[in-house]
C-alpha cells in the first residue's frame, strides 16, 4: 500500500473528540479516516455501496402480507398510542 499525505481543516472540538476516541480504541486518526473513506466510497458504477446490518438482514422478508395497507395500520395505531380519533 502507498500512502499519501492528507490535510484537513476540522473544528477544534471535533478534533479533540477523534483524539479522544482514537486514544481509547487503541488506534490513529489515520486508520479512522481512512475506514472512513472505504465505508463511503462508491462502486464502479458510480452507485453507494451500503453495508447491510446482520439485524436488518435478519428482518427482510419477515412481513410478506401484501394485503394490508401499512400506512393505515400505522396511522390507527399511532392514532390510538397518542388518544387521536
Amino acid at each position: 500500500m502507498s500512502a499519501a499525505k492528507l490535510t484537513l481543516k476540522l473544528e477544534k472540538s471535533a478534533i479533540r473528540k477523534a483524539k479522544t476516541y482514537a486514544k481509547a480504541n487503541r488506534t490513529s486518526l489515520s486508520r479512522i479516516v481512512e475506514a472512513y473513506f472505504n465505508e463511503i466510497s462508491t462502486t464502479s458504477n458510480g452507485s453507494a455501496n451500503p453495508k447491510i446490518s446482520p439485524l436488518v438482514r435478519s428482518l427482510s422478508g419477515v412481513i410478506k402480507n401484501k394485503d394490508i395497507d401499512y400506512k393505515k395500520e400505522l396511522t390507527k395505531i399511532l392514532s390510538e398510542k397518542h388518544g387521536v380519533h
